[in-house]
């Protein structure tokens, strides 16, 4: 009988392993009641044009995958993970390089590419238009040809350029001019010049901590200085759920509390008209402190492709949370983006 029994529990404890896994699977390809096919729409999403790579490669913060990048991969990766169209968007280590004629120009190259790109596949990219900041009467006639010209779908920005981040007034007409068009504005992080050679742990590279600490640096500069309140038509969608922002929200709050000027109704307001896209944040603890501040709402699916992983497993690693319902799930793969984005509806 003992045996009968052992043999029972182990019976079952396999089947539920197997189930496990085949529920998994299934909710990873977005197999469920909502839909077949779950049309993901990835926000996050890099590309590398010739031009980029020729002038970056050497550089700091360069990631060798970003290098080798051609759209098919970015294709193929979507076709297996159900991801229907992506925004893509230039990445570390951007743009900037002290030369504002090369800045200008290279901006230029990236999104007549990418331009082109979206033009040979509409209903599969969209695109995040680089600038050539910190120059600021460049950036403000490369917000005008994007838009007006290359009709792009969104402006792609850094936390930082040099020793300034965002929300430093000196941007503040660049940021007039988003509000004006009521752009989607995504934030990626990079490593301030401050702090890009930190001897602080053997192995520990700028993506570690600092990508993270400069998200927080840019999101409290957009607020604390005013921009949030001042320019409440930008949409905002903010890296790797925020970065150390939602962890650090309470002490960030009561600071908030003495900058009552730019922050009428405190700085966990603000936060929640922003969006957060989950690319390298698919695990319980920062989720959990992501929804202590928003709703599922404000959530939208990214994948930082190619080096960030592929949009399969960053799907499954979502949804093993056990955070999300299925309708959940569905919003943040799906129809917030198409909020932000309504020709992929």
């Amino acid at each position: 009988m003992r045996d009968i029994t052992r043999r029972t529990l182990l019976t079952t404890a396999i089947s539920t392993a197997l189930a496990t896994c085949y529920t998994r699977t299934l909710r990873a390809q977005g197999v469920g009641s909502l839909a077949t096919n779950p049309g993901r729409i990835d926000v996050h999403h890099h590309f590398a044009p010739p031009a980029w790579v020729t002038d970056v490669t050497g550089r700091p913060l360069l990631n060798p995958a970003n290098t080798r990048w051609k759209p098919e991969h970015s294709i193929e990766d979507m076709d297996k993970g159900g991801v229907a169209a992506s925004v893509i968007s230039i990445t570390n280590p951007g743009l900037w390089f002290g030369d504002v004629e090369q800045s200008l120009g290279l901006a230029r190259a990236c999104n007549e590419y990418g331009a082109q790109l979206v033009q040979d596949y509409p209903t599969r990219f969209g695109l995040f238009a680089a600038m050539p900041l910190p120059n600021v009467d460049a950036t403000l006639n490369e917000i005008e040809f994007a838009y007006d010209t290359l009709k792009v779908d969104g402006i792609g920005l850094f936390t930082s350029y040099g020793e300034r981040w965002l929300g430093d007034p000196t941007f503040r007409p660049v940021m007039a001019e988003l509000n004006r068009r009521k752009a989607v504005v995504n934030v990626h992080p990079t490593a301030a010049n401050c702090c890009r050679n930190l001897e602080y742990a053997p192995g520990a590279s700028a993506s570690s901590i600092e990508y993270g600490t400069d998200t927080t640096r840019a999101i409290m500069g957009i607020a604390f200085n005013g921009d949030a309140v001042r320019f409440p038509d930008i949409r905002f969608i903010w890296s790797h759920a925020g970065g150390s922002v939602p962890f650090l929200a309470g002490r960030i709050d009561r600071a908030g509390n003495r900058a009552k000027d730019a922050l009428p109704n405190g700085f966990s307001s603000e936060l929640k008209k922003f969006y957060y896209d989950v690319a390298g944040s698919t695990n319980r603890g920062a989720l959990v402190s992501l929804l202590e501040l928003v709703e599922s709402t404000q959530i939208v699916f990214g994948t930082d492709f190619p080096p960030g992983g592929t949009s399969l497993a960053v799907a499954a690693e979502l949804a093993d949370t056990g955070l999300f319902s299925e309708s959940d799930l569905h919003a943040i793969d799906r129809e917030n983006a198409v909020r932000l984005f309504p020709r992929f509806a």
